[in-house]
């Protein structure tokens, strides 16, 4: 497998282990003092690891859709592509790891510098190359067809009906 597939793998993972760190969660929330309380350091941290699970996924879906849209991939867009990866999987560790050992704060920088550098990759090449209007000839991917279709104005009213 190769980017932007990889993405699309990514960021369903993450959508998965935001649906399971949020049953976790769920089953001891109800307890005032879980994790030195709602407001402490801890629970906070916590709070932002799963809800950075469903936010970094969402991520890698859309970079998935925008680098199916883009004419050729080229070095940029995988390097892009593997840093939304590492972010999305460093973001989570590092919360979860800064919880419980606040002096490690500087790790941080790992998921954040990642998905700086994969955003400024992908606006580079947006700016670039623009995106394409039509499929390519002979492109497959059902996804890329669909979104070309919706994005379409639908000018034949007896297409809409027949269906």
């Amino acid at each position: 497998m190769q980017p932007p597939h990889l993405n699309l793998i990514a960021a369903w993972l993450g959508i998965l282990l935001g649906f399971v760190s949020g049953l976790a969660l769920g089953l001891f929330f109800q307890q005032d003092n879980w994790l030195g309380g709602y407001a402490s350091w801890k629970r906070r941290l916590y709070r932002l690891a799963h809800i950075s699970c469903f936010g970094l996924g969402a991520v890698n879906l859309l970079f998935y859709f925008t680098a199916l849209s883009l004419p050729a991939g080229g070095r940029a867009l995988v390097i892009a592509s593997w840093a939304f990866i590492a972010g999305a999987i460093s973001m989570p560790i590092c919360c979860c790891l800064m919880a419980h050992v606040p002096r490690t704060r500087p790790l941080f920088a790992i998921p954040v510098l990642s998905l700086l550098l994969g955003a400024v990759l992908t606006l580079a090449q947006l700016i670039h190359q623009p995106p394409r209007t039509e499929p390519q000839a002979g492109t497959t991917d059902r996804a890329l067809i669909s979104i070309h279709a919706l994005a379409r104005p639908v000018t034949d009213t007896k297409r809409i009906t027949n269906h």
